[in-house]
């Protein structure tokens, strides 16, 4: 049969991904309400485990309000949104959140998408392709949709040197000073955890006449006064062009979003497929997303973000004690560097069935080849104990994996 031999392609190709040690195998957990950071396990492995690389950094998808918000509407609207945004799916929850999203951000309007991944995706994809000219200067360490997205925009474009500003005002320096340009990268970058030079990017795009296209997709929620981000944070919101992020991390739901003018919102709207085309978010997504800006814009925002920073240095705290490497940065993302996709597999599957402990192994193509780590996101819901449980069983299986440790 003709599916047979494709099968055997397929087969041939997953196999050497499992030789290679980079095969994914998802964990099946059943996220219990009102104790995250504890899931059910129905795999193999410990039955209750505790969740240690989420991206719902600060546990709101288990917030009273963010829960009673979605309850609500549900009853009220119903499950689905009944089309795309311009055929029926526009609704005044839709509406509501997305000036809420430009108030956090100071922009004149936002739009949303189904994901992060379509926000930019579909927003870096129409901007170059329907700017006549234009050139899109990317950061070499972005996300794979940004970089779908360029690609999509079959524009001209570049790659400059992740944060190296220098590289990027010699590369700008060489095009056409009237031509359209894009300087596309993020805040907080998922894997290492370094943020970005903002302000000097932001310098050197405006000399050379360039729109900035900023992903703070691990900086929403997370940082500045009210959660706007990292350029909030440093007072930078107003010089940046477009300011993209989502709402599936550390506001506890699902969906992107831009942020900009009005004119440039709209263009985004009025010409992006990925957006025109897909259906809208469920209206009960929508407002438990709204409601949950609203938490983390206030105070509750303030204490739920420093009670993260501080699990954030207890955990390197404790590592550094035990010689236990991990990538130094200046982010709530810690990276313990295994460089070993066996050992990093190896590593993540005893932690989940000796100890109860959840973390995915970080392989190739996620990050380059001898790059391997476990990446931690402890949130203000770990407690002190399981901070030190995790520190512990990372002491014992480093030296049974005969891993190098770092000597202080």
């Amino acid at each position: 049969m003709t599916s047979d031999r494709y099968d055997s392609i397929f087969r041939a190709q997953l196999d050497a991904l499992k030789d290679d040690g980079n095969y994914r195998i998802f964990a099946e957990l059943e996220r219990r309400c009102g104790d995250f950071p504890l899931a059910k396990n129905h795999g193999a492995g410990a039955d209750e485990v505790t969740v240690w690389c989420g991206n719902d950094y600060l546990g709101m998808g288990q917030h009273p309000r963010v829960l009673k918000a979605m309850h609500e509407t549900v009853d009220a609207c119903g499950a689905g949104a009944g089309g795309t945004r311009n055929i029926s799916g526009t609704t005044h929850a839709h509406v509501m959140l997305e000036r809420e999203l430009a108030d956090l951000h100071g922009k004149e309007a936002a739009l949303l998408f189904t994901s992060g991944y379509v926000s930019n995706w579909a927003s870096l994809g129409t901007l170059g392709s329907r700017l006549p000219g234009c050139t899109i200067m990317s950061d070499s360490l972005n996300h794979a949709s940004m970089i779908e997205g360029i690609r999509h925009a079959r524009c001209a474009k570049q790659i400059w040197r992740h944060n190296d500003v220098e590289d990027l005002d010699r590369r700008l320096s060489a095009l056409d000073p009237d031509a359209p340009k894009i300087v596309a990268f993020e805040s907080v970058y998922s894997m290492d955890g370094d943020i970005a030079p903002i302000a000097e990017i932001l310098d050197v795009a405006e000399r050379h006449g360039a729109m900035t296209y900023l992903d703070e997709v691990h900086a929403v929620g997370l940082y500045g006064p009210r959660g706007g981000g990292i350029a909030e944070r440093e007072g930078l919101m107003d010089r940046v062009t477009l300011i993209e992020g989502t709402l599936g991390k550390a506001f506890g739901v699902v969906g992107g979003y831009v942020t900009g003018s009005a004119p440039l919102v709209d263009f985004i709207r009025s010409f992006a497929s990925g957006f025109i085309f897909t259906t809208a978010l469920p209206p009960a997504i929508a407002a438990a997303a709204t409601e949950s800006i609203k938490v983390l814009k206030g105070f509750e925002g303030v204490r739920l973000r420093a009670a993260q920073q501080r699990q954030v240095a207890r955990l390197r705290a404790r590592l550094d004690a035990m010689g236990i490497p991990h990538q130094p940065n200046p982010s709530h993302i810690v990276p313990v560097m295994v460089k070993d996709p066996v050992k990093c597999k190896w590593l993540s599957d005893i932690l989940l069935d000796r100890y109860g402990i959840y973390v995915q192994p970080i392989n190739y193509p996620t990050v380059a080849k001898g790059e391997e780590r476990l990446r931690f996101t402890p949130s203000p819901l770990h407690s002190d104990a399981e901070v030190d449980r995790l520190a512990d069983a990372l002491h014992d299986l480093w030296s049974q994996c005969a891993l190098a440790r770092v000597v202080a």
